[in-house]
């Protein structure tokens, strides 16, 4: 389940930090094979850190709850085989990366969209801490989880589609069909809060000092709904955002209902094109889906007696429809400028080497700070923890990246979206 990448040292005798990809896609895409987040770049540039990436069980084959069918009861986690992978991969690295020059009591795990959403939940699985001693999440929290009840939702549907009424009747469907008709699902095959391999309320562990001892970074782009504008096309998002919009309503108060409606008017619900298109309810969805369940974890990891820091990624894409969108600075973080895909164009050298060269840093020391003997870019970055009093973030804008207080962004509207992180994200 797991393969490091070429070290570009061969003295095995001098541990160096591990760092531990988990890759994205929604838990229902993506792999280790993808170019975007091939290593061997990036540990040519840092050949004093060992990069492993891990591959785990996506989609239905990895999250997908059988146990309330008749014939269930052999297949208790089913629901979260995604995340046990991702352990028993951890569990690989502890044990043998020595062999490959690393140190396995000092092991960051990282990850982006759903890697970020697994990096936040497996420190809540017991034992875990065992592997790993640091996290960067990037773009990605507990909020990509779902309950017991929206699980069982999703397999019924399907056994609707199929006709079956147990797992052997599943069993029996061509695996092809059976993967290809599971995307209609999308955008709803989460881990599941079970209460137990993952606790009911994700954000409360953190309260309650589930990785206090671990340190973080956690972070996200500034114009995260850009991807999927561009991934759907306007009209196709469109159709998207309407539908999960009304969902969302569905589930508030209408005082909260009142609330969010006047985050909108007042603050832009869309993103407006310069042909005058919109995306609508982009703006929500950003507060919904990534900056508010952010913001919660960090307020939530300080209150639970540990520590974190947080960035912001601002470089925009020469698309217009993508900005800086959810994922894009994948190929800054892994050293491919060569793959323009979302970004449109290489992002600036230095500044890339700077973030890889903070990142690097934080996985040896636990600190992301640069002296300016250090950075590539010849400044000083002095990085705070996060501090609810002042919640300051590292801006990586691209050619000045610099400490900000949220208020100086406002980012969040803590007043008329905050909340909505406990609904989650279906």
């Amino acid at each position: 389940p797991a393969h490091p990448c070429e070290s570009a040292a061969d003295d095995a005798s001098d541990k160096k930090p591990v760092m531990v990809w988990i890759h994205g896609g929604a838990f229902e895409l993506g792999g280790t094979v993808e170019p975007i987040a091939e290593g061997t770049n990036f540990v040519k540039e840092n050949p004093d850190v060992i990069l492993v990436a891990i591959a785990y069980r996506i989609g239905v084959f990895g999250f997908f709850h059988l146990s309330h069918l008749p014939d269930g009861k052999d297949y208790p986690d089913a629901q979260n085989l995604g995340l046990m992978d991702q352990m028993m991969a951890l569990k690989w690295v502890h044990e043998n990366i020595a062999g490959f020059g690393g140190d396995p009591d000092n092991v960051t795990i990282f990850g982006e969209s759903a890697g970020g959403a697994s990096v936040t939940l497996l420190p809540l699985i017991k034992g875990s801490h065992a592997y790993f001693k640091r996290v960067i999440a990037m773009s990605g929290s507990p909020v990509f989880t779902r309950t017991p009840e929206e699980a069982i939702a999703c397999t019924n549907e399907m056994m609707d589609m199929f006709g079956c009424k147990t797992v052997a009747d599943l069993q029996k469907v061509d695996v092809d069909e059976f993967v290809e008709s599971s995307g209609v699902l999308g955008l709803r095959v989460w881990a599941e809060r079970d209460g137990n391999y993952l606790p009911l309320d994700p954000y409360e562990a953190y309260v309650k000092g589930a990785a206090k001892d671990l340190d973080m970074i956690q972070g996200c782009d500034k114009d995260e709904l850009g991807f999927f504008i561009t991934g759907f096309g306007l009209e196709g998002y469109n159709e998207w955002a309407a539908d999960r919009r009304a969902k969302k309503m569905a589930q508030l108060t209408e005082e909260e209902k009142a609330l969010v409606e006047s985050f909108c008017r007042e603050r832009g619900e869309d993103y407006i094109y310069d042909d005058g298109d919109r995306a609508h309810s982009a703006a929500l969805f950003d507060q919904i889906v990534f900056i508010a369940p952010l913001y919660r974890m960090c307020e939530n990891q300080i209150k639970g007696g540990g520590k974190t820091y947080a960035y912001f990624f601002t470089p925009e894409s020469t698309d217009p429809l993508m900005r800086c969108g959810h994922s894009i600075e994948l190929s800054t973080v892994f050293n491919h400028p060569e793959i323009t895909d979302e970004t449109g164009r290489a992002f600036d050298e230095t500044f890339g080497k700077t973030l890889r060269k903070m990142w690097v840093q934080f996985a040896k020391t636990g600190n992301p700070s640069l002296v300016a003997d250090a950075s590539p870019d010849g400044k000083e970055h002095e990085w705070p923890l996060y501090d609810p009093k002042d919640r300051k973030w590292m801006v990586y804008d691209e050619f000045d990246i610099h400490v900000e207080e949220e208020s100086e962004k406002k980012l969040l509207d803590w007043d008329r979206t905050y909340f909505l992180t406990k609904y989650y994200c279906i």
